[in-house]
């Protein structure tokens, strides 16, 4: 099935300087939704338009408010966008809303884009000096080198070379990752009479289809909704890849339930988290910023709790959870007022607890020593384990890394070489001081090695007890070959043997295992360790004594009545029941009724 691919750019710029009249004159399309917008001539909420370049290259516009008063709806359109296409006019230059979209992209980290000067008509003069202050602004935001073009949107002048270059720009960005893991940031949601709830966003990652199942994350609770249907630039599509702008519609929530800032994900593909470690990207030091900011990803804008540890690091508590990982790029904003603070790079989606004395500065040490990418092998040391599939919701792993140096993998989770070799030790101080102790003693239960050791998962004891050279029975751990050591009991359960080969049947009387020291617990070690058999009501045998019985009670006619089996064995009542119950029970002898049984052929 073949996958529709566009391409997506984001307008920026001061208000009125154009930005609506050139995507009108790029497409033919109105990008303003709204009866106000066109009526005060005023951009206020983000507008969608779209063409096809010379080259046959699709392009989608997301027009944002250039207004200060819409800030946060401006963010929510550049967020997700991967190209700008940045407005100044010619007749008034660079003013202050031009600086915070630039800062917004410093940000952002968008890097593809282009610089276009609009209303040449008004000041043709200048148009070229502004184009190069234009420059000179946005070289903090690294589009210095953006390739440049001087229109007149009402002239028609340089819309051909405008178009050139951007299918020259949008010709030039690396591919798109159609395999990834999808989330859409919503920017849109309505309701369709027929059709139901339709969101719309830009997919910058990954491929979606008919039929698809995605979570919504972001709301107060995650909810699984199915892709009904899908459409780009106006047509259906059965699937549409990276990048593109994309209407989905829904079945299974209601328009209520999703709404911008919400995402739609990959099931299970995403950590929904409510606390960051991050660095400065732009912006004044985090040690001076407030305490409480707002924090723009994506589509959504959330109050925030920032816990700075030094100038360029720190933790922000966000008000609600948002599918976040390593490398997302955020936008601090001043929650009084309309200024780009500055950006922050997620570092840590899952970062520790922080409660000692001096944990934030031990933390900050340890942020500054992380790379953009991450550092799997030191993320791993700090947990000691983690789930795989875990470190890669977190972004820390590409799809096919490998392990690194130093951790070893058990199944699912990765574990630390230090952690690993820790945990074996400790088990087998444990078990060895314990059989020390009490050398009858079953060995150390599962639950209390598993708690010793502070283990994230049960699944990992088998590994630990076998590397650390302790053997498992049942539900305990205990030291290899330790299970043929009765110490102590030795001697009485030997002779206890003695007696019992001589008279099968002859299960000792209270009386006599008190004579000889043998308690519940000599018994049972003995038992466990396959030397005798313990039936109910204190009833002790050998473990041969089925077998045995089983040769008698075969002789016999069938059926045949307790009495007999008694008779034919040489015991007791108090012994005959209970090992007949035994027999019953493996299958050997079947009951035929209160009186009766016969052997099983």
């Amino acid at each position: 099935m073949s996958t529709h691919v566009s391409n997506v750019v984001a307008t920026a710029g001061h208000v009125d300087h154009g930005k609506s009249t050139l995507i009108r004159a790029l497409t033919g399309m109105e990008p303003d939704r709204w009866e106000e917008e066109r009526r005060r001539g005023l951009t206020i909420d983000l507008g969608f338009a779209w063409t096809t370049l010379p080259s046959g290259r699709e392009v989608a516009f997301v027009d944002v408010p250039g207004h200060q008063r819409f800030l946060a709806n401006t963010l929510a359109g550049l967020g997700p966008a991967p190209v700008v296409c940045f407005v100044v006019a010619a007749d008034e230059g660079w003013q202050a809303q031009s600086s915070d979209h630039r800062d917004a992209l410093a940000a952002l980290g968008i890097r593809h884009g282009l610089i276009v000067i609009s209303r040449a008509d008004r000041a043709p003069d200048h148009a070229g000096a502004v184009l190069a202050q234009a420059r000179d602004e946005l070289a903090g935001a690294g589009l210095r080198d953006a390739p440049g073009v001087i229109v007149s949107a009402v002239a028609g002048t340089g819309l051909t070379e405008l178009r050139a270059t951007l299918d020259r720009v949008l010709g030039q960005l690396p591919g798109p990752e159609t395999t990834a893991r999808v989330r859409l940031w919503v920017d849109r949601s309505f309701t369709i009479t027929g059709a139901g709830t339709v969101v719309t966003g830009t997919l910058a990652a990954g491929t979606v289809a008919r039929g698809d199942r995605l979570d919504v994350l972001g709301a107060d609770q995650p909810q699984s909704v199915v892709i009904r249907g899908l459409q780009s630039r106006g047509e259906p599509y059965p699937t549409l890849g990276p990048v593109a702008r994309v209407a989905l519609n829904l079945r299974g929530v209601p328009r209520d339930v999703v709404r911008r800032g919400h995402a739609l994900v990959t099931p299970g593909a995403w950590p929904s988290t409510g606390t960051l470690d991050v660095r400065r990207t732009s912006g004044g030091p985090l040690t001076e910023a407030a305490a409480h900011l707002v924090v723009h990803v994506g589509t959504a804008a959330v109050p925030a709790r920032l816990r700075p540890f030094d100038d360029d690091h720190g933790r922000l508590t966000l008000d609600r959870r948002l599918p976040l990982v390593l490398g997302d790029r955020l936008v601090l904003r001043d929650p009084g007022g309309q200024r780009v603070l500055g950006g922050a790079l997620v570092l840590d989606a899952d970062p520790p607890v922080l409660r000692r004395r001096g944990d934030g500065t031990r933390r900050a040490a340890a942020l500054s020593a992380m790379n953009a990418a991450g550092d799997v092998g030191a993320e791993v040391a700090r947990r000691g384990a983690v789930r795989e599939s875990h470190l890669r919701r977190l972004g820390l792993l590409a799809s096919a890394t490998g392990p690194p140096e130093g951790v070893r993998v058990l199944d699912d989770w990765w574990v630390h070489d230090a952690t690993y070799d820790a945990w074996r030790q400790r088990l087998r101080a444990a078990v060895e001081e314990l059989h020390t102790r009490d050398p009858l003693a079953e060995g150390l239960s599962r639950g209390a090695a598993r708690d010793l050791l502070a283990l994230p998962d049960e699944s990992l004891l088998d590994a630990v007890a076998r590397d650390a050279g302790l053997e498992r029975h049942g539900g305990h751990i205990r030291v290899a070959g330790a299970g043929d050591d009765l110490g102590c009991a030795e001697a009485a359960v030997s002779e206890l043997e003695a007696r019992l080969r001589a008279q099968p049947f002859h299960a000792p009387e209270a009386d006599d295992l008190s004579a000889l020291k043998l308690t519940g617990r000599e018994l049972a070690a003995a038992e466990r360790v396959g030397r005798v058999l313990r039936l109910r009501d204190g009833v002790v045998l050998l473990p041969t004594a089925p077998a045995l019985a089983m040769r008698e009670l075969a002789r016999l006619d069938q059926p045949f009545t307790t009495s007999q089996a008694r008779q034919a064995l040489g015991t007791t009542r108090r012994v005959v029941i209970p090992l007949l119950e035994h027999l019953d029970s493996r299958g050997w002898t079947r009951r035929l009724d209160a009186g009766h049984r016969e052997v099983v052929r």
